[in-house]
């Protein structure tokens, strides 16, 4: 992928559209199972009515997004403290945590700052 974006069908269809204009929103449908079947990326779930796409999933498993609840920013980030109390949750348990995955939603710095932010990256 030339991006390490996490992205939408949709925003993957006007990237398409870009280098090609023919590309239909059935092919790109058709090619994100596909894609996430063979681990180049891997579908997120946020809530949203939409799925998004994480690129960097196969390169690095065990990491974490903080989701900015009005813009959609992800920002991705690795914490080892985080890995350590799992990792103290799951040995508490009788458990051996095989991977860990977290989700924020918080407030970017833009939306703190002026109650909204400028730019939205999905509608």
């Amino acid at each position: 992928f030339d991006t390490e974006e996490h992205f939408t069908a949709d925003q993957l269809l006007d990237w398409a559209r870009e280098r090609d204009s023919s590309v239909s929103r059935a092919t790109v449908y058709r090619t994100l199972p596909l894609l996430t079947e063979s681990n180049l990326v891997h579908e997120m779930d946020f809530g949203k009515p939409y799925k998004f796409y994480d690129p960097n999933y196969s390169d690095s498993p065990n990491h974490n997004h903080l989701i900015c609840e009005d813009c959609e920013k992800i920002v991705e980030f690795d914490s080892d403290r985080i890995e350590q109390i799992e990792n103290e949750i799951g040995q508490k348990l009788g458990f051996t945590v095989k991977s860990q995955n977290l989700q924020l939603t918080a407030a970017c710095d833009t939306l703190k700052r002026n109650g909204a932010c400028d730019k939205k990256t999905c509608s």
